[in-house]
This record gives structure tokens, sequence and C-alpha cells, in this order.
């Protein structure tokens, strides 16, 4: 779908005709870069976003779920009202952060589907959502074919989603050349957003009467942001253009204009033309993870702007695609040659040492050489490609942008499916392994460019090794195919990349100590699926990250402190569906020792002959002697606990150590228990209490807490056991509150919020009200207990369920009473 504009004709329209009054448009950019290990397909846990998983999940609670779910509060501090800020918002949300959502809160995500819908239904069918190019590359710096791959698997992701096509794309930095608008209109886009320093010119259509008139001069930015503009390619077609208002823009990411929605309306109200006749639209953008995440609580602001403020102005809340709608361009413009957002050197920020996110004694020598490898890489890839490709697909190119359907979907039926349509003759089993990592390897030849790996100061920052294990990644899957070995060449390249950490002395380095150590491989996987074999049940089904595993057997013993498991697995990537069949013994000597082998399987008398042989020996009890079968057997190639994923040693290390968690939690109680009357005595005399004590004071009341809290979910169907279990909590909220303990209990916390949740859900979904009232006063007296322990209880969720459930029931009054309790008005 393409767009031929007649110059002589679209003037004739007067925008007065179908748009009048001041259109407010806020556009939020939300995007997370990809995080997953290449290997696993997943985000490994991350130090730094602690207490959260992973900065994903960091994010989300600070920004993605708070715009979903907005308060409004009255000035009592009750909340009045929960809005969808994305019914409201302009967004753009990249494919790899919704595809984390999707995954981690369903919830939320729909929230943002239903958002755009709504906004469809109100704005004559133009949704808020406007697609992005597919995982943040700088598109001007890219290859045609890659330019074109980027915009489909954009289209596609957002399709997939939104279920409609996306009008508009948001442009990673936005980042432009001419050759990226041709991209865009190629693939039918209608408009993209851009800064007020982008534009070169601008000029009203041509018209009969007025066939020539000026090009204006806005290099300074000084272009007129509240109309939308026409840029028009050499063959005539075009795309719309919307200029954000650039120092409005600036003061919401970096000043205090949402620090309140009264001083958001003024600072907006600024930017209105004093002009009679014309719409005009005050077109604002900024990274979305501004409302919440780098501005606390902003998203409250937008709410109550967007359902009070802006209505009582008498503002027009609407987005791109509606403006466009009621008011299509009557100016045209020019952009500048190649130009960003964040980059006051073009695009420089992502390829030269141009200053932009340095500091002092900073270099930035490094951007180049990981441009120029990582262009070098990409070409010999599309080598393999064209080659390899050639023989398996019809069209290799095509399948590429195609292959869109298998990320969003990796059944084997859609595979297979996908195959079948794309294959140039019958695939046997090997082609279709050879298929499907060549797609792979492009995938990860495209995830390499993301644009974060360029954006900071450091190229061994999580960012740029993150484009380097996408990297590495490819060079393996290649080498897979083709046999061809590029990474001895890549890393020499990478050498010419200084690093200002003083740890690493250039790109080579990081590679080799930050990258290839980070490979996983099938024995990898096995050997965490043993060593975890010892500390949980399997089923014989078990999705392990991106792989599939089968027990096909598997036994377990134990002499003494030794335990010995020895098991057969089958393991199947769901990404390429590689498979292998191997053998495994682990051996657990105690503590943090682990020791663990692996074998392809050859045939069952063997298998079952090191079986016996193994538990034979483990009968002596001897470490040594088994520690020497084991070596002979497999090769002395072994396996322990640092040798697994970071988020299994992680999990692992956190099971092995709750013995001597239980352990010390005894000491402490006893402890505080022998010198209870010391503690009071302190207290009583307004005295500081010895550090000791205050610690195994503090130590024991959790301790105390977690437990009840655990036999009260395990309780609580039984109301009086359940009333039981809350008199022993309040019992430990008196003594904590007394003795000024603080109680970290993060488990406990999460356990009661969650039996609050369930419990209110399924007073909601059942049709017969008896036995409300006793529950509803249960649940009333867990909140109270829960606040009187002081340990940060969140009734969000609840809030939330509340908000939106009760109307269902038609406000009972059993209900109504539950209300204040849960800070509603």
């Amino acid at each position: 779908m393409t767009f031929i504009a007649d110059r002589h004709t679209t003037t004739h329209r007067n925008p007065s005709e179908t748009a009048t009054g001041v259109y407010i448009t806020v556009h939020g950019h939300f995007y997370q870069p990809p995080r997953e290990n290449p290997y696993l397909n997943a985000i490994e846990r991350q130090p730094s976003a602690f207490p959260f998983h992973n900065w994903n999940a960091r994010i989300h609670d600070e920004c993605y779920r708070p715009n979903a779910f907005a308060r409004i509060f009255n000035d009592e501090g009750k909340v009045v009202g929960i809005v969808n800020n994305f019914e409201y918002l302009s967004f753009n949300m990249g494919a790899t952060l919704m595809s984390w959502l999707e995954s981690h809160d369903p919830e939320v995500y729909q929230r943002i589907i239903e958002a755009d819908r709504q906004s469809c239904q109100r704005l004559n069918g133009h949704g808020n959502a406007v697609a992005q190019v597919y995982n943040h590359i700088i598109l001007p710096l890219a290859n045609d074919r890659d330019k074109a791959t980027q915009v489909r698997w954009g289209k596609a992701d957002f399709r997939h989603r939104f279920d409609r096509d996306p009008e508009g794309m948001w442009l990673a930095e936005t980042a432009v050349d001419y050759a990226t608008l041709k991209a865009l209109v190629d693939e039918g886009i209608r408009f993209t957003i851009l800064a007020p320093s982008q534009i070169a010119k601008c000029r009203p259509f041509p018209t009969e009467e007025h066939p020539d008139t000026e090009w204006i001069e806005v290099g300074g930015a000084q272009i007129d942001p509240t109309r939308p503009y026409r840029f028009f390619l050499d063959d005539g077609r075009y795309i719309d253009i919307f200029v954000y208002d650039g120092p409005i823009s600036r003061d919401m990411g970096f000043g205090e204009v949402l620090s309140s929605s009264e001083y958001l309306l003024g600072r907006l109200g600024q930017g209105v033309r004093k002009e009679e006749g014309r719409s005009q639209i005050i077109s604002v953008a900024t990274d979305g993870e501004t409302f919440g995440h780098h501005r606390k609580d902003t998203e409250k602001c937008l709410a109550y702007a967007f359902t009070v403020e802006f209505p009582k102005k008498g503002w027009n809340i609407t987005n791109y695609g509606h403006y466009l709608s009621v008011n299509p361009p009557t100016w045209e413009l020019k952009i500048k040659s190649v130009t960003s957002w964040s980059c006051s050197h073009g695009v420089d920020r992502w390829q030269d040492d141009c200053g932009c996110g340095g500091g002092t004694n900073i270099q930035l020598k490094w951007r180049r050489p990981l441009r120029d490898s990582l262009n070098w890489l990409r070409d010999r890839l599309t080598e393999i490609y064209e080659v390899q490709g050639s023989n398996l697909f019809g069209d290799p190119w095509t399948t590429r942008d195609e292959y869109i359907q298998i990320i969003l979907d990796r059944s084997t039926d859609n595979i297979d499916e996908f195959l079948l349509r794309q294959q140039s003759h019958p695939l046997s089993q090997i082609e279709r392994l050879d298929a499907l990592r060549l797609l792979e390897m492009q995938r990860h030849s495209l995830l390499m460019f993301t644009s974060c790996g360029w954006f900071f100061e450091e190229i061994s920052r999580p960012e740029g090794v993150q484009i380097l294990r996408y990297a590495a990644r490819a060079i393996e899957l290649a080498g897979e195919v083709a046999g061809l070995q590029l990474e001895g060449e890549f890393i020499f390249q990478l050498a010419a990349a200084p690093s200002n950490d003083p740890a690493y002395n250039n790109g080579a380095d990081i590679y080799q100590k930050l990258v290839t150590t980070a490979r996983v491989d099938f024995n990898q996987v096995t050997a965490h699926y043993a060593i975890a074999s010892l500390l949980q049940n399997y089923p014989q089904q078990q999705r392990v990250y991106c792989y599939d595993a089968q027990q096909l057997d598997y036994q377990k013993q134990q002499i003494g402190a030794l335990t010995l498991a020895i098991g057969q697995v089958h393991l199947t990537s769901i990404i390429t569906q590689e498979s292998q069949h191997l053998i495994f013994a682990v051996l657990h000597i105690g503590g943090w020792d682990f020791h663990c082998c692996i074998e392809p399987f050859n045939n069952r008398l063997g298998y079952n002959q090191l079986k016996e042989k193994l538990f034979n020996i483990l009968q002596q009890a001897s470490t040594a002697q088994i520690l020497l079968a084991m070596a002979q057997i497999f090769n002395d190639k072994s396996y322990s606990l640092q040798d697994l994923f970071a988020e299994e040693r992680y999990r692992i290390m956190q099971q092995l150590s709750q013995k001597t968690r239980k352990h010390l939690d005894r000491l402490y109680t006893q402890v505080y228990r022998e010198n209870y009357g010391i503690l009071v005595a302190f207290q009583q005399e307004e005295l500081p209490v010895p550090q000791e004590l205050q610690v195994a004071a503090e130590i024991a009341l959790a301790d105390k807490c977690c437990q009840v809290v655990t036999n009260l979910a395990t309780d609580w169907e039984d109301a009086q056991k359940r009333k039981h279990h809350l008199i022993e909590l309040n019992t430990v909220a008196s003594e904590a509150n007394y003795l000024h303990c603080k109680l970290n209990v993060p488990e406990a916390k999460q356990s009661i919020e969650q039996l609050i949740w369930r419990t209110l859900w399924q007073i909601l979904h059942e049709d017969d009200s008896n036995g409300w009232e006793a529950e509803i006063n249960s649940l009333i007296e867990t909140i109270e207990t829960g606040k009187k322990l002081r340990i940060g209880l969140s009734l969000d969720r609840v809030q939330e369920l509340y908000y939106y459930g009760v109307d269902r029931q038609n406000h009972h009054n059993f209900l109504d009473r539950l209300r204040s309790f849960l800070n509603l008005n």
C-alpha cells in the first residue's frame, strides 16, 4: 500500500471544516532492549535490578503496570478512579518488550491491547498504538535489505498483537534519512514522528494560484509543530510527518512539568498558537519510561490530566492517525540528511567517537571498530545465507522476512507449515535443521545491531556485551551450517575497540572473557537438568528454558552423605529443533560440591552396565572410588555447580542454604527467648538495645511470622484455624512494634497479598452471596493484620480487582464495607 499525492487537489480541503480547536497528543516511546541469553531465550537474573529479577521486571513494576492501572486520588488520599493511561497516550511498545509482557504479566499485556481497541472506538478506527522497527536498530546505518526486514517484522509483530495494520511507525532514536522514509513508504506506513531539529525546511503545498511557494528554512528547530507535514519521495509517493514540540517534550523528560497535572496543563497551553480559523495539535514525545520509572508517580499526573484537566479545558485528546483523518497536511517539508533525536552529530553516536554519551576521562573510540566488525560479520553471514539458503528456500530473503511468523509462534505445527510454504523442495531432516539454523543466524545478525550497544560510554557494559553475544551465536550457527570459522577474524577486528575499563584491554578481551564463557550447549543444559534433579522431582516431560527435556530413565540412590543420580534425557531445542540423547551421572558430595558427567547415549546395554557399575561402587561409600570410576567412564570431563547458568546457580544455592538458614533461625530464636527480659528492660529505660540482641529479635520474629503465614495459607479454608493464625500474627506484630523490630519477610508479604486477592476474586466470581459477610470480615482482619506487621503490604492488585469487579456484583453492602480498608473512596 503506497500513497500518491496530487499537490493541486489536496489543498482544496479546508481543515477547519473537519477539525477545530486544540488537539493534544502525548506520545510515549516504550521500549526495553532484548536482554535474553541468546542460548536460553530467557532473561537471567540481573543483580543490579534488585530486589527484582531483572530490569524488565523492575521497570515494569515502576512504569508499565502503573500506567495500565493509574490511580486518581482525592484530597484525603483515597483512590477515586483507576485509569488505563494507554487509552489516552499515543504509544509505541517495542516488540521485545511486548513479548516479555505477554509472558510475564498477561493482565497488563491485555490492558495495553484493550487500550488500543478502546481508542479505535473513540477515534473512528484510529488506535493509539504505533508500530516500531523490530529490534531498535538505527535504520540509516542498516543496508536496504535489513531496513526492509526491520519494518516488515515490526509491522507483522504489531498486527499479531493489535489485530490491525499499523498506520504509523516509530523509528529507533527517530534516526532518519531519505532511504529510511522510503522503506516506510514501501511498506505502507502512513506517518512517523520526528524531532524539530531533524527538519531542514518546509512550505505550504503549491497550488494552481501559487505554484511556486517558497521554502522556509527551519534548520534551527523553528518549525511550527502544531500542524502535520508531508514528505514527498522523488516518485511522488509520500509519508506524513508529525514534528513534536521540542521544548515542551524536553521539559517533560528532564524538567518538572509532570510534577502536577496543573503544571502540565499550563506548559502544554504555552504551545497553543493564538491563531483563528485552524485546528492545531500540541504533540509531545518522550521515553515512555519517563512516566513512573525515571520520574516516580508521574503516571498519576497523566491520568488526572487525561480524564479531568484536558476535558475541562475543552482540549481534544487524539492520536496521530486520527488527527490526520480530520486534518490532513497542507504543508510539506524536507528533512536534514541523516539525523536522530539523541545525537547532535546525526547518527554518529552509533558508529563514531562523536562525544555524545561520554564523560570526563571517557573515550568513545571503540564505537567505530565495533560497528565495522559487526558490518563485516553481517556481510559474511549474508554470503552464507544466500548460498546455503538458495539450496533450501524458494526465495531466501522472502523467507527471512516471513520468519517473524515463527518467532511469534514456535509450535511444531507452525514450523512445519512454514517450511512447507518456503522450501524449494521436500526437505530432509538435516535440511530442516539447517533451514532453521540459517534463519536463526539471520535473526541474531539483526539483533546484534540493537542500538543500545553503542548508546552508552563503554563497550563492556551489559548492552555492549549483549550484542556481542548475539554475534557469537550467529557465528556459531554459521559454523554449524557452512563449516566456516568466522570467530578468529571477528575477534581480531574487535581488538581495535579500546575499553575504558581497566579490567579489559579491548573488545577482543571482552568477547573472550564475557561472551565465549557464556555459551551454552546440550551438555551444559543436561548438567543443569541433572544437578537440579537432585533437589527437585522432574516430571517425564519438562521445559528447561528453550529446550524440551524428555526423561527416559532416572534412578537415584543415597549412601551416607553421598547422593548419586544416573539418567537418560532426550533434549530438543524449540528454536532450531536440534535434539540429542544423552546420559548423565551426577554425584552430590555435600554442600556446594557437585560432580556431573555427560556423554551421548550409545546403546541400552552400555547404559545399564554403567548404571550397575556406579551404583555398586556407591555402596562402598567411598568418594574417591566413585569419582575415579566416573572419570574413567566419562573421559575426565565433568561439570560442577559453577558450570551452571547463573540463574540456576542462584536457585540451587538458595535451596542448599535453607538448612543452614533454618539452623541459624533456631539459634537466634533461642538467643531472643533467653534474653527477652533484657530486651524489654532496655526498651523501658529507652536505652539503645545492643545490636546483637536487636538482630536476634528481628530474625526470630521474622522467622515466627513466616511460619505463621505458611500455616495461614495452608489452613485458609478452615475459618477457625484461619482466625487462630491471624491472632498469632497480631501477637507477632505487637511484639515487633514494641521492640522496634523491622520484619524483612518478602515471601510472607507476597503470600498474604495473594491470599487477599484470591479470596476477593472468589467472592466476585461466586453467584451465591451466602457466607460473604464472614469472608469479607476475614479479609478486613487480614488487611489490618498486614498493616500492623509493617511489612509494606501492597493492595494495588486487590484495589484493581475490586474496582473493575464490584460493578458486576451490583455493589453489595458487604463489599462496600471493604472499600475503606482498600483505601478506595
